[in-house]
């Protein structure tokens, strides 16, 4: 089995678990900027400047999270779950990049709605919509 087979099987078997965690990881990655910023403008000065590493963090997270959606919906046995992970995917995304470009001033707190709805679908995705086979998924 080629290295491309495996990372495809892995995504197909493993990819609620791996989008769950890439949405908890964003999570955590929200919840804690606020306080990563605040500690490092009390220890350096009342500078804003974000690390452009840190800012990639969130794009890194929406493209992992874009593709465990994207396998998600291939093997889900229920279509209102692809709707409903792509409908959270594309939420969130609009929020990180409006967060990135300015476009509109929101709160910042909009993003923990989207996330953790992405952790709860992945979730229940796994416990309650599998698919017997993959041929079967893929027909629908």
């Amino acid at each position: 089995m080629n290295y491309f087979q495996l990372t495809k099987n892995t995504f197909y078997t493993k990819s609620d678990l791996l989008g769950s965690l890439a949405s908890a990881l964003c999570l955590i990655h929200c919840l804690a900027t606020p306080f990563l910023f605040i500690a490092h403008a009390s220890t350096v000065g009342h500078t804003k400047a974000n690390p452009f590493w840190w800012s990639m963090i969130d794009i890194f997270l929406l493209i992992f999270s874009f593709i465990a959606v994207y396998w998600t919906t291939r093997k889900t046995s229920k279509q209102w779950m692809k709707y409903a992970l792509f409908t959270s995917w594309l939420i969130l995304s609009f929020i990180i990049f409006n967060e990135k470009l300015s476009l509109f001033d929101w709160a910042g707190e909009a993003i923990y709605l989207p996330t953790i709805s992405l952790v709860v679908l992945h979730l229940y995705n796994r416990k309650y919509c599998q698919c017997t086979d993959e041929q079967h998924c893929i027909d629908q």
